[in-house]
């Protein structure tokens, strides 16, 4: 897969939808705040500082991934099984995407992470022609499993308790 983007691309970004048929450079979404994106692989240092916003990476990434990141969800595609050697897990951690059915907290506006995720796979398919995404979609049960979920635990904790907040508040009334 080709470099198509360079170092720090979608710095910041705070809103809107970005798709990359190919790899990004370094520090890819570094301090993204609300934006979504889908990459096919990226440098070193992905998801840095990240405070919001959602990643789908459907390949390899550099190292040091996620450093700092405090919200926000990304999603890595691990064919090699190797990518809990390359992400910083100080303030994250890993976990599976379930099916949806499995689902017990869904945070993106009522979408599971597998909904989400994979309309992500198919919007990015659709507006690049990407092989990849052709090919995880062509055998999405099997391919899911390989995807890694990576969420900031702090984000998580506070995700967790406003939704409880949320459904108490709603039992009340």
């Amino acid at each position: 897969a080709n470099i198509i983007v360079g170092n720090t691309v979608l710095y910041g970004a705070t809103a809107g939808a970005a798709y990359f048929r190919g790899v990004g450079g370094e520090r890819f979404a570094v301090r993204l705040s609300g934006a979504s994106a889908v990459v096919e692989g990226t440098g070193d240092h992905g998801c840095e500082y990240m405070t919001g916003g959602t990643v789908v990476v459907l390949g390899k990434t550099g190292r040091n991934f996620a450093a700092g990141m405090s919200g926000g969800v990304a999603y890595v595609y691990d064919e090699d099984g190797q990518f809990a050697r390359r992400v910083n897990t100080s303030m994250v951690e890993l976990g599976a995407v379930l099916p949806s059915a499995e689902q017990t907290d869904p945070q993106h506006a009522g979408l599971s992470d597998e909904a989400l995720l994979k309309k992500m796979v198919e919007d990015h398919h659709h507006y690049t022609g990407s092989l990849r995404a052709r090919e995880i979609l062509d055998n999405w049960v099997e391919q899911r499993g390989k995807f890694v979920k990576v969420m900031p635990v702090d984000y998580k904790r506070a995700l967790s308790a406003m939704q409880k907040a949320a459904t108490s508040a709603a039992l009340a009334h």
